[in-house]
């Protein structure tokens, strides 16, 4: 699966590594806040173009971590993001 960002997404990350996304929408702006944790995860599925998959690898390298947790705490932020209507899903190829 792959992870895209929606149409018109503002990115930022602070200096003290907190990422805001934004975007609006016909239901109105829509606005999420994470820490340096989830700004490392964006930053991971951006490198990887989407692919949750490789961005899991990839955090679980960082982390030390089993790659099947680095996974599953990366699908649940995957999840929270996504139904902030802020990124979309997308087949792999």
């Amino acid at each position: 699966m792959r992870v895209r960002p929606v149409p018109g997404l503002n990115v930022a990350v602070d200096a003290d590594g907190r990422l805001e996304l934004r975007t609006a929408s016909d239901f109105g702006p829509g606005r999420y806040w994470c820490g340096p944790v989830g700004t490392m995860m964006w930053i991971a599925l951006r490198q990887h173009d989407g692919d949750v998959g490789a961005a899991a690898e990839t955090l679980a390298a960082l982390w030390e971590t089993d790659p099947a947790n680095a996974r599953a705490d990366l699908d649940i932020w995957v999840d929270e993001v996504r139904d902030a209507g802020l990124v979309r899903n997308e087949p792999t190829p």
